[in-house]
């Protein structure tokens, strides 16, 4: 398969938290592997900033470990990391206070993209923003990337988007959910709109629900002390799953180009039915090979939940009637991640009745094979009569384009691309991260009134059997994890 990749312009991209984990394991990586595969220009430059007290060439040195540490030895290249390093700068700096945003500003040039990826704490967001602003060291057309989470309720999102706000317009402030990144998100999107055979059928009429499942193997590790002031409800539904339901729910945007996609996601948020408590289930990971959730954040006592499942209904035209399945969970089976579009049976079966009426079920898999199947009825071969089975029209990238199909960018790569284009058609707007938090708040906050209990599940399992039972009740079954 012939490479694709177009450079972008000139950028300055200085990255606050140069020096953390995100930084090292995915930002630093992924702009690697972009260099290496010519999309980054030679004029562009890359500026570490962080309030550890060291030089330029410390930070290399820590940068080129990093890739070494998190990229496999065979998408590395001695050459061309001495390559990438000579584009490395670092600025030690004081978010908060004034050390170094002097020596920030007199790294900044002319005539380049200008684009400053906050990879801090929320708390440090506008402190960044205020001094980026107020000492002009920001142009007007520069860019800034946030990461989650946006806040922790409405509340909250609404006082950080007015910070941001305060100093920079909305088409420069790229909220990242590296979700959105994912090759097959951005190809559920090709197959409903660029695919006369989907789109017509892609409704009520002929969908029978959708499953939408994010499932961990892991558990909440060191991240126990922030997980347990969030829980999964926070840390994935709000956000994560809830882009991945805009994406699979939303009508055709008029043009392919950001606020367009963005109006209809953000339409399918303010169409969501409240969410009764008995279409919810919350579970909690017990103690197995691994510690239990209650050990891993230190709280005897937490109500906090490491697994949500839900049955949610859009109230449109389009999908009246057809419910929404969404699961996701830590100390799970298996790490998995899939959107799942179960269409209707046959209205009748010709066939006799051991054939029974059948359906299709297409598939689109996230991680961690990324790929897109969907399920068939034809007749099994042999004599015997008419024996029907379901087979897979399975397209995995590397079957159907090649061994190379299957090195594509890593989302954080593809998003931070995105942001030097200036494209923010797969970053998420304001108003969109408020409307969800205003249909999350309701939900978090009668928990909390009603101290409900999370349901022990087992680690290594499909979560608590409550989630199974919630499907039974409407006679169907949970894709297997």
């Amino acid at each position: 398969m012939v490479s694709r990749v177009i450079p972008v312009d000139p950028f300055d991209l200085v990255i606050f938290g140069a020096t953390g984990d995100l930084a090292r394991r995915k930002i630093l990586p992924g702009l690697y592997r972009r260099f290496c595969d010519g999309q980054m220009p030679p004029e562009a430059r890359i500026i570490g900033a962080a309030r550890t007290e060291q030089d330029s060439a410390a930070w290399v040195e820590q940068v080129a470990e990093a890739i070494e540490t998190f990229l496999p030895a065979e998408k590395r290249d001695p050459a061309g990391l001495k390559a990438f390093c000579e584009r490395l700068r670092y600025v030690p700096i004081d978010a908060t206070g004034t050390a170094g945003w002097d020596a920030l500003r007199a790294e900044m040039r002319e005539g380049m993209v200008q684009a400053f990826y906050f990879s801090v704490a929320p708390s440090l967001f506008g402190a960044l923003a205020e001094r980026l602003h107020n000492l002009n060291i920001a142009r007007h057309d520069a860019r800034i990337v946030v990461e989650k989470p946006f806040g922790r309720d409405l509340a909250s999102a609404r006082e950080l988007n007015a910070t941001l706000a305060a100093h920079f317009r909305e088409q420069q402030i790229y909220r990242i959910d590296h979700y959105l990144g994912k090759e097959t998100v951005q190809n559920l999107m090709a197959v409903r709109f660029g695919n006369t055979l989907f789109e017509p059928l892609w409704n009520a009429q002929y969908v029978d629900h959708v499953q939408i499942t994010v499932a961990e193997e892991v558990g909440v590790g060191g991240r126990g002390a922030y997980y347990d002031k969030s829980g999964a409800m926070r840390d994935m539904v709000q956000n994560h799953l809830m882009q991945l339901l805009c994406l699979t729910a939303m009508e055709p945007p008029a043009h392919f180009e950001p606020n367009a996609v963005r109006d209809e996601k953000l339409k399918v948020i303010r169409a969501l039915d409240p969410v009764a408590p008995e279409h919810i289930v919350r579970g909690q990971y017990k103690a197995g090979q691994h510690p239990s959730y209650l050990q891993d954040v230190e709280n005897e006592d937490s109500l906090t939940e490491s697994f949500i499942a839900m049955k949610l209904h859009i109230a449109n035209w389009r999908w009246n009637g057809t419910p929404f399945y969404l699961r996701t969970g830590k100390r799970l089976k298996s790490r998995k991640s899939e959107i799942v579009v179960h269409f209707k049976k046959t209205p009748h079966s010709i066939f006799d009745a051991d054939a029974g009426s059948r359906s299709n079920v297409l598939s689109i898999r996230l991680q961690p094979d990324e790929g897109i199947d969907l399920r068939v009825t034809i007749k099994e071969p042999g004599p015997g009569g008419m024996r029907l089975i379901d087979v897979p029209l399975d397209m995995s990238f590397a079957d159907a384009l090649g061994p190379e199909a299957t090195d594509v960018p890593d989302a954080y790569e593809r998003l931070i691309m995105d942001v030097i284009r200036g494209n923010q058609t797969l970053f998420m707007r304001g108003d969109e991260v408020e409307a969800a938090w205003g249909w999350t708040d309701p939900i978090i906050e009668a928990w909390t009134r009603r101290a409900d209990q999370p349901v022990p599940y087992a680690p290594g399992s499909t979560g608590p059997e409550e989630a199974a039972i919630l499907m039974h009740r409407d006679d169907r079954r949970w894709r297997e994890i």
